[in-house]
C-alpha cells in the first residue's frame, strides 16, 4: 500500500510539473506596428515588463491641425500588456495603431495575428470602442477596447452621429 502512495504522489508531481513547464524559449516580447519599427507589419519591441515606448505609455496627446494621435495607457490583462493608439482627423478615427499586445508565446502570437485586426476594423467601422470581443482573444479585446476608450477621452473624441 506505502509503494502505490508513493507512485501516486510522484505521479502527480510530474503532471503538475509538466503542465507548468513553459516551452517558449525566446525572451518576452510584444507586438508593435507603425512608427516603432517603421514597417507596416507588426515587429518585436520591449518586453511586457516594460512599455514599448516609456514616452508614449500614459495617454499622451498630440494635435497638429485637424489631427490628432492619443496614446491609451498600457492596459494589463491575464495574457500580458495591451496598448493602442488612436488617430484623429475630421472629427472621425481614422486609424488604430497597436502599440503593445500579448506575444509571449505561440499561442498569442496566433491570437492576436486574427484578432488586433478585426478588433481594429470595428472599432473603425464603429467610431469608438464600443465593439464586441472577438471570440478566442477575449483578454486582448477587453484590453484592447479599454485602452482605445481612454485615447479618445484623452482626446476629448465625440463621435459624430
Amino acid at each position: 500500500m506505502r509503494k502505490i502512495t508513493m507512485w501516486f504522489l510522484t505521479t502527480i508531481a510530474v503532471v503538475v510539473l509538466l503542465f507548468s513547464y513553459r516551452t517558449s524559449t525566446g525572451p518576452d516580447s510584444s507586438l508593435s506596428a507603425g512608427t516603432d519599427g517603421g514597417a507596416s507589419a507588426p515587429g518585436v519591441v520591449a518586453g511586457p515588463d516594460t512599455p514599448a515606448d516609456p514616452g508614449r505609455s500614459r495617454g499622451n496627446v498630440a494635435r497638429s491641425g485637424s489631427t490628432t494621435v492619443a496614446d491609451g495607457p498600457v492596459v494589463q490583462t491575464k495574457r500580458g500588456r495591451v496598448q493602442v493608439q488612436a488617430h484623429i482627423s475630421g472629427g472621425r478615427i481614422t486609424d488604430i495603431t497597436p502599440v503593445t499586445v500579448p506575444n509571449t508565446n505561440n499561442r498569442d502570437r496566433e491570437i492576436n495575428k486574427r484578432a488586433v485586426p478585426q478588433l481594429r476594423a470595428e472599432a473603425l467601422a464603429a467610431q469608438s470602442a464600443q465593439i464586441d470581443a472577438v471570440s478566442g482573444a477575449t483578454a486582448t479585446s477587453e484590453g484592447y477596447t479599454k485602452s482605445l476608450q481612454a485615447a479618445l477621452d484623452a482626446a476629448q473624441f465625440q463621435a459624430k452621429p
